[in-house]
């Protein structure tokens, strides 16, 4: 890991988004699927996958993390999964953010694909980051 004993702890935030690209049926059925609802699910999965970025990721730092928003909107050809993770420590919430978009964004993906074999996930990517002091 890159040692960051000597930075200075820094009030950190870091959006990411992710797409589900599904059927106009599906979405519509997101609420009351076979395996239950997906969008409760969904946000419940990506703050828990922000909590175990470290697990999940070699070499990432251990996060105090301070706040986790995922949030689930329909838009048009499926959902979009936005994501807001906060700290304050010695380095970024990026990785947990992206994280968190991916794993809510692929349990979307699975509570769904009995009904729709048509799905994908796309354009995850981190859409902003801050850093002020503390």
């Amino acid at each position: 890991m890159v040692d960051i004993g000597d930075k200075p702890r820094s009030r950190r935030r870091a959006r990411a988004r992710a797409r589900v690209a599904m059927a106009p049926e599906t979405a519509a059925r997101l609420g009351e699927l076979p395996k239950g609802d997906a969008l409760t699910t969904a946000q419940l999965a990506g703050v828990m996958a922000a909590k175990r970025t470290a697990d999940l990721i070699p070499l990432c730092h251990p996060l105090p993390l301070t706040s986790i928003d995922v949030q689930v909107a329909m838009v048009e050809n499926g959902a979009e999964v936005t994501s807001t993770v906060e700290t304050t420590a010695q380095t970024g919430v990026e990785m947990e953010a992206l994280v968190a978009a991916s794993i809510a964004a692929l349990t979307i993906y699975d509570m769904a694909k009995a009904v729709d074999q048509g799905m994908s996930v796309s354009e995850v990517r981190l859409l902003d980051k801050t850093k002020e002091p503390v």
